[in-house]
């Protein structure tokens, strides 16, 4: 039995070692730099700690039922007992955890919605089989996987697809949001750094999708004041490529 448990928390060790290493890196949701992606990180570890005390309540239940001797107990308590157990975790367990998801998830889901700010930047994000096509409408700027934008500043991304849906997705800046052909979605993001963020598409959509990423990069305000009256001069910087 002790050799079984030992190798049990070998194992355990181990796993959680293994799962550590993607908590960093560009695609990773736990290493936030922006306002949106903090909400994701903490919502996620509020749902990550609540799932481990579950697992190990029921853990402790199916260990104290596997070596309880219940042969002589009447059939009366065995039906009272096991009705207890329906209440409990069939009712009551999912009623508390889909209460305390909501009381969680709602407030942070509507601090990250678009609301009017005369501070924010539209970028207009037309996804493509299989790239992504970004405009600055005011200032008739046009790139190809490529977007800049300032830090500290909130930006508004107005998603739309040219075919099929596709999901934009900057891991490190907030949650992902789809691109559907015909209809216009409107995600918030900020960057509270300064660095270059990697971004793709979440969603499954033709033969490249994997090769459907984008590059980020979050530049002071003085520095995209400077890159907008660089680059908006000319009609546009982009080169649709097929391939």
């Amino acid at each position: 039995m002790r050799l079984y448990d030992s190798s049990l928390a070998k194992i355990f060790c181990a796993a959680s070692i293994l799962l550590l290493t993607g908590c960093s890196g560009p695609f990773s949701t736990l290493d936030p730099a922006g306002p949106s992606a903090q909400m994701v990180k903490v919502l996620w570890y509020a749902m990550f700690g609540f799932s481990v005390v579950v697992s190990l309540l029921l853990f402790v239940w199916w260990w104290r039922a596997m070596h309880r001797d219940g042969g002589d107990e009447p059939q009366e308590r065995a039906q009272n007992t096991l009705k207890h157990w329906v209440w409990l975790g069939g009712i009551g367990l999912p009623t508390i955890s889909m209460t305390l998801l909501l009381a969680f998830g709602i407030p942070f889901g509507h601090r990250m919605l678009p609301h009017d700010d005369p501070n924010a930047v539209r970028i207009e994000v037309t996804a493509h089989q299989w790239f992504w096509r970004v405009k600055y409408p005011e200032q008739g700027i046009e790139l190809i996987d490529d977007i800049v934008i300032p830090v500290n500043t909130p930006i508004d991304f107005h998603l739309t697809s040219e075919d099929v849906i596709h999901s934009f997705w900057v891991p490190r800046l907030g949650g992902k949001l789809d691109a559907i052909p015909g209809r216009t979605n409107v995600l918030r993001l900020q960057a509270d750094e300064i660095d270059t963020f990697r971004g793709t598409c979440a969603e499954y959509c033709g033969t490249a999708h994997a090769f459907m990423q984008f590059e980020l990069r979050a530049v002071s305000m003085e520095d995209f004041q400077q890159w907008l009256a660089e680059n908006g001069a000319t009609e546009s910087t982009a080169e649709v490529h097929d391939d």
